[in-house]
Parts: C-alpha cells; sequence; structure tokens
C-alpha cells in the first residue's frame, strides 16, 4: 500500500510520471494506491484559493480510473489522535496525511524533504 502525498496526487492526476523516481513509479505499479482523505480537503483547497484548476472530486476519479485510487476509511479521530504525535510540522494536512500512512505502515510518495526526514517510509 501507498499513500499519497497532495502534490503527488496532482502530477498523477495530470499524467506527469517525468517527476517521479524508478523507486516511486515501481511501488505505484505494485501497491495499493491510497489518498488519505486530508489530501482530498487539500486538493479542494488548493482549487479553492485558484492554485489548482480542477476540483478535489475530479482528481480523486482520475486517479480511480488510472490507479485504481482509493480514498482511506480509516476512521478520523483514530487518524486525528495520531496526528497528535506528528509535532515537527505545524502544516495540518501534512500531520494528517503522514499519520494516516503512518497508522498503515505504509509508504507515502512524497517529494517534501521535511516529510522524509520524519518518515521513514516516505519515498520519490
Amino acid at each position: 500500500m501507498i499513500y499519497l502525498d497532495t502534490h503527488a496526487a496532482i502530477l498523477l492526476a495530470a499524467g506527469d510520471t517525468s517527476r517521479f523516481s524508478r523507486t516511486g513509479l515501481h511501488v505505484l505499479s505494485r501497491e495499493d494506491v491510497v489518498l488519505s482523505p486530508a489530501a482530498l480537503l487539500e486538493l479542494e483547497t488548493l482549487h479553492e484559493a485558484g492554485r489548482l484548476k480542477v476540483h478535489a472530486r475530479e482528481v480523486v476519479e482520475i486517479l480511480r480510473a488510472s490507479l485504481a485510487l482509493r480514498v482511506c476509511d480509516l476512521p478520523f479521530s483514530t487518524v486525528a489522535d495520531k496526528a497528535l504525535d506528528e509535532t515537527w510540522t505545524s502544516d495540518q494536512f501534512d500531520r494528517l496525511i503522514v499519520a494516516n500512512a503512518r497508522l498503515r505502515q505504509a509508504r507515502l510518495l512524497t517529494r517534501d524533504q521535511r516529510i522524509a526526514a520524519h518518515y521513514r517510509h516516505a519515498c520519490w
């Protein structure tokens, strides 16, 4: 299982795989692809701010069709409780996205160096 960070979801929905490492692409082709509901909300926040042209649901539909993506169904209270331990950042989306992946001990596809420094299963 591999979770997508928000920017990874955006790139993949746009069909841009050129920025990913061979390792990242290899993992994507072999593991179930999952999106945290926090990343879904961040996508919509970016759309509302004019930084993303499509709605979050459109990104999810594109990724469902191309990668069989599913949105994580862990209870929000469980994820939020785990996010309380992610004190290395004040970015609430990052805290929740990492907590989601950490609870499943899953990989997280991200190029965010700060996340990679604090989550050993991060890859790009």
